[in-house]
């Protein structure tokens, strides 16, 4: 029997996904969990085979749950299941040690050869966003240009985001003058806006 671990954030969806997972012969949903933080310890006390994350979640997202998973429990398949087909997610989440990456949309069919495939130890991708990924390339913006575009999504000022960054005024305006010029945006709203589009920044 696949033990599985369930972590959506969704009551109706999470509850539809264990009903239909519950009805294939050789899988078991053992745990369900609706927030990012509650994943460490659910495979602690209930070693799952495979994890089925969403990536909007509460506590932190999927793709953070993914990576910490990956590295505690190397042992435990991990399958991102989201609506958010966009290739930066997809580069993302295999960049966290997932082992498979289907949208929700799938056919109940699909998710279950998808459990089966990661726990015989192979990559489940759609193709289509396997290609867009390769076409559109890796994101341009370093980790730090990373957290202060995160930054100008979540506050409004200037001096805000050098308060949170712990960095000059000046400083954050040199970053935010170079991420706009790296992702061809018009200003700081618009380079949110395409970093969002293209998966490099996380739904809230």
């Amino acid at each position: 029997m696949i033990r599985l671990l369930l972590a959506e954030d969704q009551v109706m969806v999470r509850q539809a996904l264990a009903t239909l997972l519950g009805l294939e012969g050789d899988m078991e949903v053992v745990v369900e969990v609706a927030a990012g933080a509650e994943v460490a310890a659910a495979v602690d006390a209930y070693h799952p085979d495979v994890a089925l994350l969403d990536i909007e979640m509460p506590g932190g997202d999927g793709l953070q749950a993914a990576a910490a998973l990956h590295d505690a429990h190397p042992e435990v398949k991990i399958l991102i299941l989201t609506t958010f087909g966009r290739p930066g997610f997809l580069r993302r989440a295999m960049e966290s040690g997932a082992s498979g990456f289907l949208l929700k949309d799938a056919p109940a069919a699909d998710l279950a050869a998808a459990i089966r495939k990661v726990l015989a130890g192979q990559r489940v991708v759609d193709p289509a966003l396997a290609a867009a990924a390769l076409a559109e390339g890796a994101n341009p913006l370093t980790a730090r240009e990373m957290e202060v575009l995160g930054s100008a999504r979540d506050v409004a000022t200037i001096a805000d985001m050098a308060g949170v960054l712990h960095l000059s005024q000046g400083t954050v305006r040199n970053h935010l003058s170079v991420i706009i010029q790296k992702l061809g945006a018009r200003n700081r709203v618009d380079a949110v806006r395409i970093a969002l589009e293209k998966g490099w920044l996380p739904p809230r």
